[in-house]
């Protein structure tokens, strides 16, 4: 899977002759349409055998769904049903919410109870009748993964029955990209996803469908560029949506656009604020999904003072809710954006104060996370025996197991370890040593999916394997790693910092002069004091 982007040229080729295809379709007139919508969720026709309220709760339902809001597409297919006892499709839409394909979390019990009460088929439209077959299939028996091939099936054939519906497509191409979620070879059937929904983007560019399944089916490294339109238009399609807001910002991390994935994730959280505060919901249902993409997009801009005051709030939020003893949804980001901190930063000794808190009871992976975050930069910073404390603790918990998914797999934290043990060799300069075990973890992070906005891995493991071989005096095979990690990560301060380092110790100032021009431009708001820039001062000097 990851090795779509690593250097095979025939693989390449290939994937040059996917975009070349995708962008004929892309390139469509999308700037020629007006935006405008009503409801503040994109424009939706989903013709039904009701009418009047109930119809209308309906379609905002449906319109909800599309962009993920679930809570939202529930309270509206409820009321849909309230006013109308007898609406089947509202009860399809009530276990339509109940199934998260791309979150790997379903309530079939919930869905199974709100299908029960679809009593009389008779009065319903053959197309009616098909769309409610196919979720029983998706709610049926079997393994789920059974069941989600059935439900993409029975999708397909409304999809080809009835051409001239846009939401047999969206649920179609959606279908497609569940099914895709744990295979190994998913490229064609991401590729198929995101062209059904490009299909859909041609014939109305404010359905918010066609945007949002887009930017899920080309949230890859080699496909990016083909969902761009789409990334630029998600937002204003569905405005009150913070999953439409923050959406966006999936192509623009993966493009290496920092200052629109800035404001996509700004308004992602400021978004999700005000809905929290309007609904008077608790706080956990913020988006720190967003706050932390937002963290991250600071740092590659250097922009220190921004990121530490989102770190803050997460933080903040976090221990209120451990003294409230709430499930805030801070505590699942903590780990990641306390390991950008230091990782990003390289100020290693940051990381010392930020012991596990007192209360806060993360699960497996997270704190997995953690152990990661606090032991890496401990080994960095010449704390040995801390770094392998830390070290234990992770291969305690590997070896206990976890419950495995899509974002959580047990070659993250075999990563982990594999990156701690590296630091610990560079520190005691045994860099043959440190370059062994920097390439297993390569392998290892090769197995695991496609990078998608700040790294799961946290430290990329190409990253660290250009920084090993730059200390080791091998600026040649170091720069090639750094360029590895630039096509896996475009723009990522860190790689750009080490390939500019690479080339200049190589001898191509060229190369070194176009890199650390990169770092300037990426760094034009932040502190003039930060070394990356004194440096960059220093190359400019001497030459």
């Amino acid at each position: 899977m990851l090795d779509l982007i690593t250097p095979n040229p025939k693989k390449r080729y290939f994937m040059f002759q996917v975009l070349i295809l995708l962008m004929a379709l892309v390139a469509v007139n999308f700037g020629s349409f007006a935006y405008s919508s009503s409801n503040q969720l994109g424009t939706v026709e989903f013709p039904t055998s009701s009418s009047g309220s109930a119809q209308k709760h309906f379609i905002r339902g449906v319109a909800a769904l599309h962009s993920f809001w679930y809570t939202e597409a529930l309270s509206a297919f409820e009321q849909s049903t309230i006013a109308d006892p007898d609406f089947s499709m509202g009860y399809w839409g009530l276990a339509m919410a109940h199934n998260h394909p791309l979150w790997e979390d379903q309530d079939k019990e919930s869905a199974s109870e709100a299908l029960s009460k679809i009593k009389d088929l008779s009065k319903l439209t053959q197309r009616e009748q098909g769309y409610i077959h196919a979720v029983r299939l998706l709610y049926g028996d079997g393994e789920k993964h059974t069941r989600d091939k059935a439900y993409s099936k029975a999708m397909e054939n409304i999809y080809h029955n009835y051409p001239d519906d846009l939401e047999a497509a969206c649920f179609y191409s959606l279908s497609k990209l569940g099914v895709a979620r744990n295979l190994v070879n998913k490229l064609r059937l991401q590729v198929e996803a995101g062209a059904i929904a490009l299909e859909v983007f041609q014939k109305n560019p404010d359905h918010p469908c066609a945007a949002h399944y887009a930017i899920h089916a080309f949230d890859h490294p080699d496909l990016a560029r083909l969902a761009l339109p789409s990334a630029k238009r998600y937002a204003k399609i569905a405005p009150a949506s913070h999953h439409a807001q923050h959406m966006s910002a999936h192509i623009f991390v993966q493009l290496g656009m920092w200052p629109d994935a800035v404001t996509s994730n700004k308004n992602g959280w400021r978004t999700s604020v005000d809905w929290v505060e309007q609904k008077n919901l608790p706080r956990s249902e913020r988006d720190y999904h967003s706050l932390q993409w937002l963290h991250y997009a600071y740092l590659q801009q250097g922009l220190l003072e921004k990121a530490a005051s989102i770190f803050d709030i997460q933080q903040k939020d976090m221990l209120e809710g451990i003294q409230s003893q709430s499930n805030l949804r801070a505590g699942k980001y903590y780990y990641r954006m306390l390991a950008a901190r230091v990782i990003e930063t390289e100020q290693w000794e940051s990381a010392d104060p930020f012991s596990l808190p007192d209360g806060w009871k993360p699960k497996s992976f997270s704190l997995a996370g953690y152990n990661f975050a606090r032991g890496f930069a401990a080994a960095m910073n010449g704390k040995i025996e801390e770094a392998k404390k830390y070290l234990s603790e992770i291969q305690a918990i590997r070896k206990k197991g976890l419950r495995e998914n899509y974002f959580k797999r047990i070659e993250y934290l075999q990563v982990w370890e594999l990156e701690i043990q590296t630091a610990i060799k560079l520190f005691e300069k045994d860099y043959k040593a440190a370059i062994e075990l920097a390439k297993q973890a390569v392998l290892l992070e090769e197995k695991l999916p496609a990078p998608s906005g700040p790294p799961r891995i946290l430290k990329p493991s190409y990253e660290l394997l250009g920084e090993v071989y730059l200390k080791a005096g091998k600026p040649i095979q170091a720069y090639e790693k750094f360029s590895i990690s630039l096509l896996r990560h475009p723009n990522r301060i860190r790689s750009l910092v080490g390939a500019a380092r690479a080339a200049d110790a190589k001898g191509d100032r060229e190369i070194a002069m176009e890199s650390y021009q990169q770092v300037f431009s990426q760094f034009k708001n932040a502190n003039s004091e930060l070394p990356e820039l004194n440096e960059v001062r220093k190359f400019l000097r001497g030459k």
